[in-house]
């Protein structure tokens, strides 16, 4: 597929570094059910949208990511769709507070999901942590805050799942995992980038802080099976 790797950030993901977390065939693909719940095709061809409306589940929808997601084929509509933003780094700017950050791995898959179901920072499943390497911050042995990795291409890798409990929130946490995120990814010479509905301001503010800037826009589209 021509263009760039991140006007089709799933697609691309998929055919390359998380290839493993993948189903489908050549012209339509979906992470496994309990990784994401999102798919793509490689083009806006009959044939590979086809393809891509019969990876929604009978149960359940498909979420895409893109600069231009394809209309829907017969049998599947839109049940959600929204205007978001697609931000990269080339650096990050360096942390101001310092809090004792922690790696976080399948030994805490169980907090990691009740964090992101409370706080509900997007799509996140039973194995999303698996995707990337993620980071977090305890409180009397509560994790109160995480961040880590989602999309990834040979030359990109997403920063996502940024969240913090509703009672720690102020106090920089999300901010310093971003960073500690994102120095790593740009350490291991491959470039930040991260997404924001349009509308979130004030989360777009804070990321600016950071070092990101817009690239482009792109569209959350839900497909359910009609």
């Amino acid at each position: 597929m021509s263009g760039h790797p991140l006007d089709n950030p799933i697609w691309n993901a998929l055919g390359s570094r998380l290839a493993r977390f993948g189903e489908g065939d050549a012209s339509a693909r979906r992470f496994m059910p309990d990784v994401s719940p999102f798919a793509a095709a490689i083009d806006p061809s009959p044939a590979a949208v086809t393809a891509l409306g019969a990876l929604a589940p009978e149960a359940g929808d498909i979420s895409l990511l893109q600069v231009a997601p394809p209309a829907p084929p017969a049998g599947v509509t839109v049940t959600m769709s929204a205007l978001g933003v697609q931000m990269i780094a080339a650096a990050i700017t360096r942390n101001e507070k310092n809090f004792p950050i922690e790696h976080l791995g399948d030994a805490e898959a169980a907090e990691m999901l009740a964090l992101a179901t409370l706080t509900r920072p997007g799509p996140f499943r039973t194995r999303t942590h698996a995707l990337g390497r993620f980071v977090g911050i305890r409180d009397n042995g509560m994790l109160v805050a995480m961040a880590g990795e989602r999309l990834q291409t040979d030359e990109f890798i997403e920063i996502s799942a940024v969240c913090t409990h509703p009672d720690y929130r102020g106090r920089g946490y999300g901010a310093a995992l971003m960073r500690t995120v994102g120095a790593r990814i740009i350490a291991d010479g491959a470039t930040p980038f991260l997404h924001s509905y349009a509308d979130n301001t004030t989360a777009i503010a804070l990321y600016k802080s950071l070092g990101f800037e817009t690239r482009c826009e792109v569209i959350h589209a839900v497909w359910a099976r009609s």
